[in-house]
C-alpha cells in the first residue's frame, strides 16, 4: 500500500493516490493542479522513509476538483448573572483535493521495469441475486376437495352483559375515606 504524510496550512493529511483529501482553503482555480513537496513521511509496502522534517525529490501531485464550507459549529458566549448572551457561529472554507500520484525515485525505476498502469475502480455494492436464497423454505400447503372447512369464530362471540341496571347509585363519604377504600 502506497501512501505519504503531507503538510499543509500547517496540519498533517494522508494521501493515498487515486483517493481524494480534504485541506483548508487554498487560493487555487478549480481544475488546476497543486504539488505538495512537504512530505514528511512515505509509506511503500514494507518501505517507510521518515523525513528529518521533509523528504527531498518526494512530492504529490493533486488536482483541485472543489471549495466548499464544512459543518457550522455555534459559539454560545454566556455569562450568569449578568444578562450577556451572545450566539454566533462558523463555517470553516475546505478545498477537496484528488491525489493523482505520489512522485519519488524509486517508482520511476518500478513503473519502467514492470510497466503496471494501476487504475482505480470504484468499489459497487450489489443486492444479492434472489436465486441465493436459501432452499429450505417449505412447499406451500395446497386445499384437497376432502378437507373439511374450519368454523369461523366470528359467530360464536357473544355479546358483552351490562351491568348498568343492576348498580345502585354511590353513598356520600369524604374524601379520606375514599381515598383509603381505593389503596
Amino acid at each position: 500500500m502506497l501512501y505519504a504524510i503531507i503538510e499543509s496550512g500547517g496540519k498533517q493529511y494522508k494521501a493515498f493516490e487515486g483517493e481524494y483529501i480534504e485541506v483548508d482553503l487554498l487560493p487555487e482555480d478549480l481544475g488546476k493542479k497543486k504539488v505538495f513537496e512537504k512530505v514528511l513521511l512515505l509509506v511503500n509496502g514494507t518501505d517507510t522513509q521518515v523525513g528529518s522534517p521533509y523528504l527531498p525529490e518526494v512530492s504529490i501531485d493533486a488536482m483541485v476538483s472543489e471549495h466548499f464550507k464544512g459543518p457550522k459549529i455555534v459559539i454560545f458566549n454566556y455569562r450568569p448573572k449578568e444578562r450577556y448572551r451572545v450566539k454566533t457561529g462558523h463555517r470553516q472554507q475546505f478545498t477537496r483535493l484528488l491525489v493523482e500520484s505520489i512522485q519519488f525515485p524509486s517508482k520511476a525505476k518500478e513503473t519502467k521495469d514492470s510497466e503496471i498502469i494501476v487504475i482505480p475502480v470504484k468499489k459497487v455494492r450489489s443486492k444479492p441475486a434472489a436465486s441465493a436464497k436459501k432452499v429450505t423454505e417449505k412447499p406451500a400447503k395446497t386445499k384437497t376437495a376432502s378437507a373439511k372447512p374450519s368454523k369461523t369464530k366470528a359467530a360464536s362471540v357473544k355479546p358483552a352483559k351490562t351491568k348498568a341496571a343492576s348498580v345502585k347509585p354511590a353513598k356520600k363519604t369524604s374524601k379520606k375515606a375514599e381515598s383509603s377504600k381505593t389503596e
